[in-house]
């Protein structure tokens, strides 16, 4: 996908929501156990409850390759099921170099033919770049995350005070462009949306935390929205585990409509539709 076409996108939907599909087992409505393929029966009916309000699909890997051979199939049939015009992400922070990385991208652009892929950059420019060479599809690279262990190395500074989270930033941005490449934001330090900002102006973000997380919607916008939107802002256990009985469906769409009308007056306000 094009960046132009999920610009597109956001404008039509009024909404830069991203669904999450985090699919445990262990938390699904007891009635879809006894079906053939538990997870993609889940999936399906997540899908079909959300893909009025959703841009973009983003399920967990780990979720999925933990069940082995019925795990990547359950994969498969998500994916091939999310409507075309949406972005679809794997979110399998992948982060080795050399053919593995080639390789890694290949399963993710080729295998399974997702729009993006999130990436550690520890590595560096080796474990990236394997990634840009697949013509719209797009690398999310992990830059300030909002966990507990971000504090272990992301705000370590340098002799000249620079924090490694922006030197991550600055180096990356000379690896791809603003058409093929992303970064992963997290939503509960709303401030550090503003300082990733200020060194990538242009680049889209894909921001996890918002709800269950505790991230504020508000502050996402405030701190992180450019003149393209720029933000996908993701939300998985607040949707998909809105309920757990036989109405989850339903009340999935209701959790991502809601989101959806939020996101539409802050786009509104911001005068990038209406």
């Amino acid at each position: 996908m094009t960046r132009e076409e999920l610009i597109q996108q956001i404008k039509a939907k009024k909404s830069f929501l991203c669904v999450g599909l985090d699919t445990d087992l262990s938390k699904i409505p007891a009635h879809l156990l006894e079906t053939e393929d538990p997870i993609f029966e889940f999936n399906k009916a997540i899908i079909d409850a959300t893909k009025e309000f959703a841009v973009a699909y983003k399920p967990n890997i780990a979720f999925y390759e933990r069940y082995g051979v019925k795990g990547w199939q359950s994969l498969e049939k998500t994916l091939d099921y999310i409507p075309k015009e949406c972005f679809t992400i794997a979110d399998a922070k992948r982060g080795d170099i050399g053919n593995t990385s080639g390789y890694y991208a290949e399963t993710f652009f080729n295998t399974f033919p997702f729009d993006s892929v999130t990436v550690a950059p520890y590595m560096g420019s080796d474990s990236v770049k394997p990634y840009l060479q697949f013509k719209d599809k797009w690398v999310i690279l992990l830059a300030l995350t909002s966990n507990e262990g971000a504090k272990d190395f992301q705000f370590f500074e340098n002799k000249e005070g620079k924090k490694l989270f922006e030197q991550v930033l600055e180096t990356s941005a000379t690896w791809g462009t603003t058409e093929n490449m992303m970064y992963v934001v997290g939503a509960t330090r709303a401030e550090g949306i503003g300082e990733v900002r200020q060194v990538v102006p242009d680049h889209f973000f894909l921001v996890p935390g918002v709800g269950a997380q505790g991230g504020s919607l508000e502050d996402v916008v405030k701190y992180g929205f450019n003149r393209d939107c720029g933000l996908l802002v993701n939300s998985s256990r607040g949707i998909i585990y809105a309920s757990g009985g036989s109405d989850f469906a339903e009340k999935a769409k209701i959790a991502a409509q809601d989101i959806q009308q939020q996101m539409e007056q802050l786009l509104n306000a911001k005068g990038f539709i209406g």
